[in-house]
């Protein structure tokens, strides 16, 4: 991990960040879903009541990858989380060890803040990703799914 600089994010960092989600984005097949803008992020991550963190590991002063995440809550352990919602590192930085410096860096961080766990879903089909966090540790929530309401069924829900 030599030569790599993990950071938290400043307002100004805005443009990248949206370039990161973008990138991210296309690497995962679903550039349609991208509704963020900058000006959103920047509300969200910066303004009054920040929502989400985030980290930049940097290589030579440039920015090559990031970290967005934000504090859960285990009502069984009784402590909060850390969720990791995105994180991506430039496809021809790969190899660098910026992806194991951030990982490492939020961990640092769930200790600092007593959290119970670090946790973060992955496509089923992203291979490789996979076996690198294998390699740090983590292991997959077999027993678990992911659900979600949003858009229209979000807005019938509330209403009703």
């Amino acid at each position: 991990m030599s030569g790599i600089i993990v950071r938290e994010a400043v307002a100004g960092d805005i443009g990248v960040i949206h370039d990161f989600i973008v990138a991210l984005a296309d690497y995962e097949r679903l550039a349609h879903a991208v509704k963020a803008d900058r000006e959103r992020l920047a509300h969200y991550l910066f303004g009054p009541r920040p929502m989400a963190e985030v980290l930049i590991a940097e290589h030579d002063g440039a920015a090559i990858g990031f970290a967005l995440f934000f504090h859960n809550f285990s009502t069984f352990e009784g402590r909060p989380g850390i969720y990791l919602e995105d994180l991506f590192v430039l496809p021809q930085t790969r190899g660098l060890g910026a992806g194991k410096a951030l990982l490492a860096r939020l961990a640092q961080l769930a200790v600092e803040r007593d959290c119970a766990r670090l946790e973060w879903s992955v496509l089923d089909w992203n291979a490789p990703s996979i076996a690198f966090y294998h390699t740090l540790g983590a292991r997959p929530m077999d027993e678990w799914t992911v659900q979600r309401v949003d858009g229209d069924a979000l807005a019938a829900l509330a209403a009703s």
